[in-house]
């Protein structure tokens, strides 16, 4: 009986449906699941009649494998990933190839990566992205760590991976250690700035102009055939459509307004802090997912707070356009930012991250593919080292062109009520980037003042101190 190309460990749906993929792309795979009852339904259901070979143990597993043999692991995060490293290394002997291809902590597929190459065997952490639709029909994958194996496995990601139009795989090579993983992780954080962005818009055409799931439904509909073209936009306006066949209600006004989340978002945001860089836009949207769990605070406080009591006053279709054009320059400074960490953490980590390569990988078969990171590759591709994608000259005129409108929907969310933490703070960031003085010198004062934490001056180089409390005048 001939060998099977790779091995996958979780039969989840996302692990089924990617196994579905590369059997349906001409590779042979074979499967284990730790319930090994998955792994005979899977057979007897889905895998049927296609090259795929269920296994019931990891020794039964690798040594179905052609060598190099390659196991890939679609399991969850954390500690489950490391007792499943150790229960395959000694079925494995120099030169295999493990490929964590879940969620994991970049840091972690790190430490992984030297653990495992420290046993003679190559490593690499896999960011795949796409949803079960995109891990069957093809994903967007940003693989790291070791470039050996990168070479070996890479006809196979590439054929399961998504394409663009010219037919270029949605899959490269990221960089070493945990970079693949790293760039999933800021793909993530940007997906949660760019659905809560995309939840404020909807939020203010039902609470600002108390339009129908109907009306919304076209809206949206109409925004994805231009600029805001998405993926998130897309089916953003096929939820609104959709009927519960229970109630008949709309199913988005039957779903409890409280959002979980997995971890990516907060680990995003939790890296730019310690880079020193700026992610407001996808902080926002975190935060934004814990305030709505806790929904029992929220209902008491709702009957105790007050707020204004205004209702809009003005023209309905003009103000839908404006919160058109200002989820548009929000999303631009949303991507901005995941970019500029993007750059920052290479430059930390020496990754050598190619920001345009990172568009294009992203263009399809991913969560956050847009219409507009085509422009993202463009700007990249003519200048590799540019420090901000607002500093481009396509999307500085796109901001241009929206921030009037931008500033009205904020300025009236604002004024009504109407909680939009993402969209004004990235106008916040917007303006604070292209700001020349910012009030950072009293803030340096203050901090003087209090710690003697020096300060640095306008007119001479050097670090200095002011004795406030010695001189205070009285």
């Amino acid at each position: 009986m001939s060998k099977m190309d790779i091995g996958l460990v979780g039969l989840a749906v996302m692990g089924e449906n990617l196994v579905l993929n590369m059997a349906d792309k001409g590779f042979g795979v074979a499967v284990f699941n730790r319930t090994v009852e998955k792994v005979d339904r899977f057979m007897a259901t889905r895998a049927a009649g296609k090259n795929i070979r269920g296994t019931h143990s990891l020794k039964e597993l690798c040594g179905e494998l052609k060598r190099p043999r390659t196991v890939m692991l679609m399991i969850k995060a954390g500690k489950p990933v490391d007792d499943l490293i150790e229960s395959l290394i000694p079925f494995l002997e120099r030169g295999d190839i493990i490929i964590d291809a879940g969620n994991s902590l970049f840091t972690d597929t790190g430490r992984r990566s030297e653990y495992v190459q420290g046993k003679g065997l190559l490593y690499m952490g896999a960011g795949v992205s796409g949803g079960e639709e995109g891990a069957l029909k093809g994903p967007s994958i940003m693989p790291g760590g070791s470039i050996k194996a990168w070479e070996h496995v890479r006809p196979l990601l590439q054929k399961a991976a998504a394409k663009v139009e010219d037919g270029s795989p949605c899959c490269e090579y990221m960089g070493p250690g945990g970079a693949g993983h790293y760039v999933k992780m800021v793909h993530n954080g940007i997906e949660y700035g760019d659905s809560q962005l995309i939840c404020e818009a909807y939020f203010l055409l039902k609470s600002v102009l108390g339009l129908s799931y109907d009306e919304m439904q076209r809206i949206f509909s109409e925004w994805n055939k231009g600029e805001l073209e998405s993926y998130l936009v897309e089916i953003t306006a096929d939820i609104l459509g959709r009927k519960d066949p229970d109630t008949g209600k709309p199913v988005v006004e039957i779903i409890l307004d409280r959002a979980g989340q997995k971890g990516t978002g907060k680990w995003a945001s939790q890296n730019a802090l310690d880079l020193g860089v700026v992610a407001s836009t996808i902080v926002e949207a975190v935060f934004a997912r814990s305030i709505s769990a806790i929904k029992t605070e929220r209902a008491a406080a709702s009957k105790v707070l007050l707020g204004p009591k205004e209702a809009f006053e003005g023209d309905g279709d003009a103000f839908v356009d404006a919160v058109r054009n200002a989820l548009y320059a929000s999303k631009v400074c949303s991507y901005a930012q995941g970019f500029v960490q993007l750059k920052a953490a290479s430059e930390a980590y020496g990754w050598k991250l190619d920001l345009g390569l990172i568009a294009q990988v992203w263009r399809n078969g991913c969560i956050i593919r847009a219409k507009f990171l085509d422009r993202i590759k463009t700007a990249f591709d003519r200048d590799p080292g540019l420090a901000n994608l607002l500093l481009d000259s396509f999307f500085t005129k796109a901001v241009e062109n929206n921030q009037k409108n931008w500033r009205w929907v904020v300025s009236t969310a604002a004024k009504l009520g109407v909680p939009v933490p993402s969209l004004s703070s990235s106008l916040a960031y917007y303006d604070s980037f292209r700001s020349e003085t910012l009030p950072a010198n009293l803030l340096q004062a203050m901090r003087d003042y209090f710690g003697a934490h020096t300060y640095e001056r306008v007119d001479r180089e050097g670090s200095f101190h002011t004795e406030w409390i010695n001189t205070r005048q009285s």
